[in-house]
C-alpha cells in the first residue's frame, strides 16, 4: 500500500495538525468570488488572484494552493460540475487520483470537508452510499502490488479526517466500507499475482487460510478427490499441468436462518496459455488473471463472513493450469463431464466453460435459491462491451434488474446481452451433446449458452462475463496499474439490498 491509514470521522470543527493539508469541494452553478472570498477568510489564509480567477472560470475545476502559514500547509480545491457527465463514481474517482498525489509530500494529515448530501440526492441512492464512495475511493487509490520489488520505500502513515455533519453515521460508514474494501484487496491481491506462484492448489491454500478465519468452511478436491467425482472436465483441462488441477467449495453459513442460499461458482484457471491451441506471446501476458472470477467468488464470500449478512453462500471454484504436454487434452476430444453430459473439444483455449461445466453442476446439486458465475471468458465480451463493462447473460429478468441496478449503483457496470434461444443451435455437436466452440459470431452469447447445458433448469442463474473489467484499464483512477478485483463490491451491495 502507499500509506498505512487511518481514516476517521469529526466534527465541523477543524484543528489543524503538523503537516496537514485540506480538501474542500465547490460545485460550480453555486461558486462566485465572494463564496471563495468567505472561505479564505475562515481559514485565515489570502489565495493567489490569478489561481482564484481560473478556478471561478469556467474552464478551470481545481486549484492547488501552497499556504505561507505552517498549516495547513497545502490547500486542494476541486469544482464539482452536477451536470450531465457527473456519476456516483465522481467521489471515489477523485480520491484514487488524489492518494497517490501525496507521496513524498511529507503530508501526514488530510482534512476533507465533505460537501452537503441534498446538493447530490439526485445521483446517489442514499446518503450512506454517498459517504461510502469517498472512503472506497482512498481505499482503491491506496492500493498497490509490490509484493515482489526488491526496493520498497517505507509505508508512512496518514491519518483522512473526514468533517461532516453526521459524525456516528460516517464512523459506521468507515467501518463496513473498510471491511468491502479490504475483501476487494484480497481479491486483487489473488489476481496479480503472477502464476509461478499462485498455482491451483496454492490457490486453495490461501483460500482456507484466510477465509477459515473468518468461520468460512473451505474444502479443496484434489486430484484424487476429482478423479473419485468424476470431474472429467477439469481433469481433461488440467491434466496436461506439472500443477495439479483441484476445485475450492467455501461455504458461508450465518448464524440466523438465512434469507437465501445462493451458489457462487468462478472460473479459477491460475494460468492459461490456450492449450495445443496455444496462444500467442501477447495474448499470453495478462492469463495469470483468468483466475478472476475465482478470486472475485473468494472476495464476496470474504466481504460476507465479515459484515455477517444473512445469505449462505456456497462458492465454486475449479482451479486449473491449461498448458501443453503430452496430457493435453486435444481438439477432437470428447469429455464426459460430472453431469454425464458429453463434451466436444473443438478449441482446447475454450477451456474455461469446460471446467465451470463441473462446477455449475456441483453447485445445482447443492439446490441453492439462485446461482451466480464469474469468469473471464471471452474476448468477445470485452469486444463488444470494451473494458469497463462485463456482460450479463440470464433468464430470469429479476435476477437481471437486481444486478443490473446494484452495477449502476457501484459503478462496476454491467450490460445485459441477448440469450434466446435460437442460440442454442450454434453450439451443437454431431457426436456430443454439446461443442465447446460456436461460430465466430456470438462468441460471448454462445459461451454463456455452454454454460447454461450444466445448470439446473429450476434454478434462477446468471452468468457474468468479466473479462473486460477485471484486467487493468485506464478508464478510472482505481482500475489504471493493477488488475481491478471487479464484482465485490458489485455483489455484496446485491446481497445487501435483497
Amino acid at each position: 500500500m502507499h500509506f498505512s491509514l487511518n481514516i476517521k470521522a469529526e466534527s465541523d470543527e477543524i484543528k489543524f495538525r503538523d503537516h496537514s493539508c485540506l480538501v474542500k469541494f465547490f460545485i460550480e452553478s453555486k461558486l462566485n468570488e465572494k463564496l471563495l472570498e468567505s472561505f479564505q477568510q475562515s481559514l485565515n489564509v489570502s489565495l493567489n488572484k490569478i489561481q482564484k480567477k481560473n478556478f471561478i472560470d469556467k474552464k478551470g475545476d481545481e486549484l492547488i494552493y501552497y499556504t505561507e502559514k505552517a498549516e495547513p500547509s497545502v490547500i486542494f480545491l476541486k469544482k464539482v460540475k452536477l451536470e450531465e457527465d457527473f456519476t456516483v463514481d465522481f467521489f471515489r474517482n477523485y480520491f484514487a487520483g488524489f492518494i497517490p498525489l501525496l507521496i513524498r509530500k511529507n503530508i501526514q494529515t488530510v482534512n476533507i470537508i465533505l460537501p452537503n448530501y441534498n446538493d447530490f440526492k439526485s445521483a446517489f441512492e442514499s446518503e450512506e452510499y454517498f459517504l461510502q464512495t469517498f472512503i472506497e475511493g482512498i481505499m482503491l487509490g491506496n492500493y498497490t502490488f509490490d509484493y515482489y520489488k526488491s526496493e520498497k520505500e517505507k509505508t508512512a502513515k496518514l491519518n483522512l479526517v473526514f468533517h461532516y455533519t453526521n459524525k456516528n453515521l460516517l464512523n459506521n460508514i468507515i467501518v463496513n466500507t473498510k471491511k468491502i474494501i479490504d475483501s476487494v484487496y484480497f481479491t486483487r491481491d489473488l489476481v496479480n499475482e503472477p502464476a509461478i506462484t499462485l498455482t491451483p492448489m496454492e490457490f486453495g491454500k490461501r483460500a482456507k487460510l484466510e477465509l477459515n478465519r473468518y468461520g468460512v468452511d473451505v474444502k479443496v478436491f484434489d486430484k484424487k478427490e476429482l478423479e473419485r467425482k468424476k470431474m472429467n472436465a477439469i481433469l481433461a483441462v488440467g491434466n496436461a499441468s506439472s500443477k495439479p488441477p483441484c476445485m475450492i467449495v467455501a461455504h458461508y453459513k450465518p448464524r440466523i436462518k438465512p434469507k437465501k442460499k445462493i451458489a457462487l461458482v468462478g472460473k479459477g484457471v491460475t494460468y492459461d496459455s490456450g492449450g495445443l491451441s496455444i496462444k500467442p506471446t501477447a495474448g499470453m501476458l495478462e492469463m495469470k488473471a483468468d483466475m478472476a472470477g475465482g478470486a472475485v467468488v473468494l472476495g464476496i464470500i470474504r466481504a460476507a463472513a465479515i459484515l455477517k449478512l444473512p445469505f449462505e453462500l456456497i462458492g465454486v471454484v475449479p482451479a486449473v493450469e491449461n498448458m501443453l504436454s503430452g496430457s493435453s487434452f486435444k481438439p477432437g476430444d470428447i469429455i464426459k463431464s460430472y453431469s454425464g453430459k458429453t463434451i466436444e473439444v473443438k478449441d482446447t483455449d475454450a477451456e474455461g466453460r469446460v471446467i465451470l461445466a463441473d462446477a455449475l453442476h456441483y453447485a445445482s446439486q447443492q439446490k441453492p435459491d439462485e446461482i451466480i458465475d464469474f469468469a473471464t471468458l471471452t474476448g468477445a465480451c470485452a469486444v463488444a462491451l470494451g473494458l469497463f463493462s462485463a456482460g450479463l447473460f440470464t433468464s430470469y429478468d429479476k435476477l437481471a434488474d437486481d444486478l443490473l441496478n446494484s452495477g449502476t449503483k457501484t459503478f462496476e457496470r454491467i450490460w445485459r446481452l441477448p440469450f434466446w434461444k435460437e442460440f442454442n443451435p450454434l453450439i451443437k455437436s454431431d457426436i456430443a451433446d454439446v461443442s465447446n466452440l460456436g461460430p465466430r459470431w456470438g462468441g460471448a452469447i454462445t459461451a454463456g449458452k455452454f454454460l447454461e447445458h450444466f445448470v439446473d433448469k429450476k434454478i434462477p442463474w446468471a452468468h457474468l462475463d468479466i473479462a473486460g473489467p477485471s484486467i487493468k484499464h485506464d478508464y478510472t483512477n482505481y482500475t489504471k496499474n493493477y488488475d481491478t478485483g471487479f464484482g465485490v463490491r458489485l455483489i455484496v451491495d446485491y446481497l445487501m439490498k435483497n
